[in-house]
């Protein structure tokens, strides 16, 4: 099939959506003619052609998301035999749906008064008109136009909220590289400089606030000064987090490392991954690290949705209340303790990562790709 995938920023560092593009659009051209429409990549993939969309400022990002939306119709339509979209725009036959719907960001939990007046907010904001209408554009039920959740909580959501959703949809969670040769820790730490006498926990994201990094220097006060926290990726509070580091006094036990592309030595050399958010639609990292054989301490299913397919105690451990800095230290203080408890997580996390290729989530959307262009032709 002769494909075009929709992503802005195609990069497996920009965050957990812009690498299921990458990780999925690498696996399909292995038997496909895929095409990248987006207006960033640092990521070529040989085999794929690259199609760059003209931007606009990023302080302009709702009219950047129309212009690009705009853009890619034009560039697209009557070309491919499917066009797929990561991204918030009107046209397409295939929509991956990453994150919460925009209405529950909107509206949250407003009632009564507030509701009216948040109602009377988003009347008189460009911004949030575009982005409920693109939202309704992309969900909307027609035979050429499918969905794809990457859990069914997320399914859930859209639900509650649009009761005109799109009835071919589909489940198709994010998957891993099972063909990674994984190294061992010692190899890991000598290349990242890590002592061998102290333990490490890991942090991985591109938003620390929604993913709890601040919880978790609070938690880190109150373990042991050997324990170390390497933090992996982008906010755009940057700043102010390392202001808090200090504040904290951590300056020597906190290591902000950026934006990786290749995060596997980090999760090989780490003895912990503690990953507190407060809202995640999937949880890529989570995935990884039990690739990799490193256990996991996670937010329940509150507050990530592959949690759902996880069972406490077996898989992974998970931490009741993220936004608790005292509980979130003593989760982490008894899970390094407990080693028996740590070794029966790994070979548990380890296995279930082999029914989560990227080839067999490939495999899935071949299907639904299929499935799609045959409601077309009807």
């Amino acid at each position: 099939m002769k494909i075009a995938m929709l992503s802005r920023n195609f990069s497996p560092s920009k965050g957990g959506a812009e690498k299921y593009a990458v990780e999925l659009a690498k696996e399909l051209s292995k038997h496909h003619d895929i095409h990248i429409y987006c207006q960033e990549t640092n990521f070529p993939i040989p085999g794929i052609t690259y199609h760059h969309v003209a931007r606009i400022p990023y302080r302009l990002r709702w009219l950047n998301q129309l212009l690009f939306s705009l853009l890619t119709w034009l560039k697209t339509r009557n070309k491919f035999d499917i066009v797929h979209s990561h991204e918030h725009v009107w046209h397409g036959n295939v929509h991956t749906m990453h994150v919460r719907p925009v209405r529950a960001g909107i509206y949250k939990n407003y009632q009564g008064l507030k509701y009216v007046l948040r109602w009377l907010n988003v009347l008189t904001s460009p911004r949030h008109l575009t982005y409920l209408w693109l939202e309704r554009m992309r969900i909307r039920n027609h035979p050429s136009h499918g969905l794809v959740f990457v859990t069914d909580s997320l399914y859930d959501q859209f639900a509650a909220y649009y009761s005109n959703i799109a009835s071919h949809c589909s489940v198709i969670s994010p998957g891993v590289d099972i063909s990674k040769t994984l190294r061992s820790q010692q190899e890991c730490r000598l290349q990242l400089d890590w002592p061998q006498g102290q333990t490490y926990l890991l942090f991985v994201a591109n938003d620390f606030e929604r993913k709890g990094l601040q919880n978790l220097l609070l938690a880190l006060c109150k373990l042991k000064p050997s324990i170390m926290l390497a933090v992996i990726g982008q906010s755009n509070h940057y700043a102010a987090f390392e202001s808090q580091v200090y504040k904290f006094n951590l300056t020597n036990r906190v290591h902000f490392y950026g934006q990786q592309e290749d995060i596997s030595v980090f999760y090989s050399a780490a003895d912990l991954l503690v990953h507190p958010t407060l809202e995640d639609s999937f949880g890529m990292v989570v995935l990884e690290a039990m690739l990799h054989k490193l256990p996991v301490l996670v937010s329940d299913s509150t507050f990530c949705g592959f949690v759902h397919q996880l069972r406490d105690g077996v898989h992974i451990k998970t931490i009741q209340d993220p936004r608790n800095p005292t509980q979130l230290s003593e989760d982490i203080d008894h899970l390094l303790q407990d080693f028996p408890l740590q070794k029966i997580l790994i070979e548990n996390s380890h296995h279930l990562t082999f029914s989560h290729s990227w080839e067999t989530v490939a495999l899935k959307y071949e299907g639904y790709y299929q499935q799609i262009k045959k409601n077309r032709c009807h």
